[in-house]
């Protein structure tokens, strides 16, 4: 079957550098919501998944090679085509408004994607997720912590797709106006009740892109 036909006039790419010289190429819309750019929490993560912690050709480390990955409101799918690069067979989720884009980007960079996967998937925080079980190895996510009312069911669903072996790697930008402190604090007072968290600090993260009010989370279930 065909891949359909991409009309250019909707978008704007963005050109995202991996390690190893191959370029992501994102498209971005003119028009739509905030899933529909690249978030620079989206890159710091992205790149993040490049480190020596998660893979080093030089020594054989490939953390990604065969594991399972689902990213939680993908936007553009930045993310998760970091880690299908990688080697990882990734499902990236968000709403049904953002599925086109979400398989746009997957066409785009198919070529740079050998040994991984990827695939799209409409996900609303909260409601059933037996379509992504078994638990994957990895959840990724990035600037998901921004609306009040979803905040509830976004600590939901990872307390239904986790397991006790599951890495949960949350990026988000720090933001001091408005609403923004109280969101993160409820965020992290239910995320308290079911998970331990670890900030990572600069030094291991990609040493261009990282930033001092984007953080680095990694989360696991309580014993």
């Amino acid at each position: 079957m065909a891949a359909p036909e991409i009309d250019n006039s909707k978008y704007f790419v963005r050109e995202i550098e991996k390690n190893d010289g191959c370029v992501l190429r994102m498209k971005q819309c003119y028009i739509g919501d905030v899933g529909c750019v690249v978030w620079d929490a989206a890159i710091v993560l992205a790149k993040y998944l490049e480190t020596k912690t998660f893979y080093d050709p030089s020594t054989g480390v490939n953390m990604w090679c065969g594991r399972t990955v689902v990213e939680l409101g993908a936007g553009t799918g930045v993310v998760g085509l970091m880690a299908a690069t990688l080697g990882a067979h990734v499902i990236v989720t968000d709403l049904e408004d953002l599925q086109s884009l979400l398989n746009v980007n997957i066409q785009e960079n198919q070529t740079l994607i050998q040994s991984g996967s990827i695939s799209a998937k409409v996900l609303k925080w909260g409601e059933d997720v037996s379509e992504l079980l078994p638990p994957p190895h990895y959840i990724i996510m990035a600037d998901c912590i921004y609306y009040e009312q979803s905040i509830g069911p976004l600590v939901e669903t990872l307390k239904q797709l986790s397991g006790p072996e599951t890495s949960i790697i949350c990026c988000y930008e720090q933001r001091t106006e408005g609403v923004n402190p109280e969101v993160e604090n409820k965020f992290f007072e239910l995320l308290q009740q079911n998970f331990i968290r670890e900030t990572i600090p600069s030094d291991k993260q990609d040493p261009e892109f990282s930033s001092p009010d984007i953080h680095i989370l990694h989360i696991r279930r309580k014993d």
